[in-house]
């Protein structure tokens, strides 16, 4: 079944940047927006989609021999629930504050369709170690996309990077020192959108120059 498939150090490497789940596939758009208007919301919701999906997908790939077609999405759906929980019930828990900050959207994590894909395209059908690696690397390329969203969005709206847990600002805090105004646009959601909609143009406009380039020599 592994013949023709791509190799597990493939699977982690094409998850970063070639088939990176928001700015190639453009899934898990909803956590995305809702999520990134500070670094420290997107991290979080991150490492939350790395735990569950690596998970999963693991748990997926062991189960493959058992799966029957007509019943794998629910098979799919309850490892996924599970593992959600877990992750849902640590944050309440440990990172209370960001608990309530992320609201419904850890739990929304059962329905996001990076985890479903990922174990329908790699874990059902791939050994662990595949499964494995795919789940790292597209949890990277998610963990790429939403720093770099929240990057923006956080820089332009409140002058901070990390503004919360480290405390780091890159812009003057007021308009009094003629250089710089927040952005508050950037930390609502038409700034998400907005945020989203210039990296998709600029990586699908990098990806046609080096496709074009190629094509030439």
């Amino acid at each position: 079944m592994d013949r023709h498939l791509p190799t597990p150090a493939e699977r982690f490497i094409r998850g970063i940047l070639p088939e990176n789940p928001v700015l190639r596939q453009v899934l898990g758009i909803c956590p995305t927006l809702a999520v990134t208007n500070t670094m420290e919301g997107a991290i979080t919701m991150a490492g939350a989609v790395l735990f569950v999906l690596t998970c999963a997908n693991v748990l997926v790939s062991l189960l493959r021999p058992l799966l029957k077609p007509h019943l794998r999405i629910l098979v799919f759906t309850l490892t996924i629930a599970t593992f959600v929980t877990i992750a849902d019930r640590f944050l309440a828990a440990y990172m209370y504050d960001m608990s309530k900050q992320l609201g419904p959207y850890i739990p929304l994590i059962i329905v996001n369709c990076i985890i479903i894909a990922r174990c329908e395209v790699c874990g059902s059908k791939q050994s662990v170690p595949a499964a494995f690696l795919d789940a790292v690397g597209q949890s990277l390329g998610f963990a790429l996309a939403l720093g770099a969203i929240a990057t923006v969005r956080e820089v332009l709206g409140f002058g901070t990077w990390f503004g919360r847990w480290l405390g780091i600002r890159l812009l003057p805090a007021t308009l009094s020192d003629r250089v710089w105004a927040p952005w508050t646009v950037m930390i609502l959601p038409p700034g998400a959108f907005l945020t989203l909609a210039l990296l998709l143009g600029a990586v699908n406009w990098a990806g046609a120059r080096l496709q074009k380039a190629e094509v030439s020599r």
